[in-house]
């Protein structure tokens, strides 16, 4: 049975930092390529960001550059995304996915079709 399972969110304010993991079992963790997705309220769901089953290659939406860091541990089977300087507008509930069958994240990182296996979500809220 496939588990993906994340944690980290909270309550912070504005400027502050966290740090979201998420960690896998049942699929092929070291042979997939790793995403972050976010969907706040009233809005689409989202891609934060990519890492591809060989780090350090990641991708991220432009509105996170620079202040958020996607990083992984295979022997861990956790995937983690470090959030800094962190805004209103990146209120949401942050969810991680994984392909289970391609390494790569590629052109079409963006779309969540291109994940089969999806956590509940951790909460992230940004006061001001």
């Amino acid at each position: 049975q496939v588990q993906v399972v994340e944690s980290g969110g909270g309550l912070v304010q504005a400027g502050g930092s966290l740090r979201l993991s998420c960690t896998t079992s049942g699929l092929s963790f070291e042979r997939s390529a790793m995403g972050w997705f976010r969907q706040a309220p009233g809005k689409e769901r989202e891609a934060v960001s990519c890492i591809n089953w060989i780090s350090p290659i990641t991708y991220y939406v432009d509105s996170v550059k620079g202040r958020f860091t996607t990083s992984r541990d295979n022997a861990k089977n956790t995937l983690y995304l470090q959030m800094n300087s962190l805004k209103p507008e990146d209120t949401a509930m942050y969810y991680c996915a994984a392909t289970g069958d391609n390494g790569y994240c590629g052109p079409s990182w963006r779309g969540p079709q291109k994940y089969n296996y999806w956590g509940q979500g951790t909460q992230v809220t940004v006061s001001t």
